[in-house]
């Protein structure tokens, strides 16, 4: 059963990576297995959340976004069956919408602490929603503020947190409400079977993050800054922006972690086995 890291454990740890001059990785698992060997690859972070759990089911992670089940309470029941019991020493972090309006989020965040969880993230996020759909949920109280809220709510419990943004102004409302982590988000991920065809180039991702990195370590030096998404398929990628982004620590792999690497080696071990021809004598 993973252990369970209290805000300051997670902080210090992720800190001193840093200090070694390491990039932090952060490792979305949809699956036990996913999890239990992000662990054993050394991920600083274990998150696990609805669209994860689609991806390695063999659909889009953004069937997350639309009503097929119910978010939560999926990310709830993945923790407690599939990802904590398989993991040691590794945080774990609970993928929560927050803008939900059927739930009491100060007594749904006990639970997601009773369960063993270690932090938060906004995931499924409104940052990632536009356009005129965007403004009817605003308007009808389905708020990016809400997650927000919720993260204030979790800082104030003692979780790690850290939020998805798209842009320096929403970086800012999650820093004025806590977060340890601020996560630049470039959209869906390209790659593989399943990845979005219209991205956010890798050079476009390095002036977006560095917007958003510029926009919270102005205000708060020491706060911990990563990305995900967009074009950001490898790890050369990843170099890349660590290259060109000054202030950015380290990145987070959703597809790149377990959906791509698990297509590309099963793939790989089956045509391995149907290679094999059977000797002349057995025909």
């Amino acid at each position: 059963m993973a252990k369970r890291f209290t805000r300051e454990e997670v902080v210090s740890r992720l800190r001193a990576e840093i200090a070694k001059g390491k990039a932090i990785f952060d490792a979305f698992a949809g699956t036990g297995i996913s999890a239990k060997f992000a662990e054993v690859g050394g991920a600083d972070m274990i998150t696990t959340h609805i669209l994860a759990r689609f991806r390695m089911a063999g659909h889009s992670s953004m069937a997350g976004y639309l009503c097929i089940a119910d978010g939560n309470a999926v990310t709830l029941e993945l923790g407690k069956r599939d990802i904590l019991p398989v993991v040691r020493n590794t945080p774990v972090m609970a993928g929560l919408l927050g803008a939900d309006p059927t739930r009491q989020m100060e007594s749904f965040l006990d639970e997601i602490i009773s369960a063993g969880f270690s932090g938060l993230l906004n995931c499924p996020t409104l940052a990632l929603v536009d356009g005129n759909f965007r403004r009817t949920l605003e308007e009808t109280g389905v708020k990016y503020d809400k997650e927000v809220e919720m993260m204030a709510i979790a800082h104030r419990k003692g979780l790690f947190t850290k939020a998805f943004c798209t842009s320096p102004e929403e970086a800012l409302k999650m820093l004025e409400a806590g977060c340890d982590n601020i996560i630049a988000h470039g959209g869906n991920t390209s790659g593989g079977s399943i990845g979005s065809k219209t991205v956010t180039s890798v050079d476009a991702m390095v002036d977006l993050v560095q917007r958003i990195v510029d926009a919270v370590k102005g205000k708060k030096p020491d706060v911990i800054v990563t990305c995900h998404g967009g074009a950001t398929e490898t790890p050369e990628d990843v170099r890349y922006l660590l290259s060109k982004v000054k202030g950015l620590d380290g990145y987070v792999g959703g597809s790149t972690a377990e959906r791509i690497p698990v297509e590309k080696s099963i793939s790989e071990a089956v045509r391995g086995f149907k290679e094999i021809e059977l000797p002349k004598s057995a025909r």
